[in-house]
């Protein structure tokens, strides 16, 4: 089965619900939770670069692991295109903490004989998310002198990776 829309998980509802209980530390609740699917938060090579570039979230979101991977390898394919494997770099700035949830329903024929509808509808875990807020930055990018149009195509392409609104911060 594959992913539902990123519309379906991108508000803030519901408290934040992580591996563990606050209450009793031992006790995690969330059973097989499917590994982050962000491979590398720090692309490139660090250094003193003159210009930092930020990407900044508008709004309260939520946004998947595999649209922040989408967004970095998007952005690393770019600028690596522009100035090479060494020449930026390139930090996501959040975690995706936040474990989704789904109770898959049972459909068609025969579906009421097993499916138990919203009884004890818990939900199994999906995957990830990090929980971002408004004015928060998700991305840095550091790069050389004369490369603000560069950096901000990157950016761009990134925002269409991203569920809401985003803007780039320089």
């Amino acid at each position: 089965m594959g992913l539902r829309p990123g519309r379906c998980y991108h508000t803030l509802k519901k408290p934040a619900y992580t591996r563990i209980s606050v209450h009793r530390p031992k006790l995690s609740y969330a059973k097989g939770v499917p590994a982050n699917k962000i491979h590398q938060f720090e692309v490139g090579k660090k250094g003193n670069y003159p210009l930092k570039y930020f990407l900044e979230v508008v709004g309260d979101i939520q946004i998947r692991s595999n649209s922040l991977e989408a967004a970095r390898v998007t952005v690393t394919k770019y600028m690596t295109k522009h100035y090479g494997e060494t020449g930026f770099f390139l930090k996501i700035l959040v975690y995706p903490h936040h474990i989704l949830r789904e109770n898959s329903m049972a459909t068609g024929a025969g579906a009421d004989r097993f499916s138990e509808g919203m009884r004890r509808s818990f939900g199994r875990p999906i995957g990830q998310t990090a929980r971002v807020r408004s004015g928060q930055r998700i991305m840095m990018i550091q790069a050389p002198e004369n490369s603000k149009e560069v950096v901000k195509e990157a950016l761009r392409r990134a925002i269409t990776k991203l569920p809401g609104e985003c803007k780039v911060i320089y």
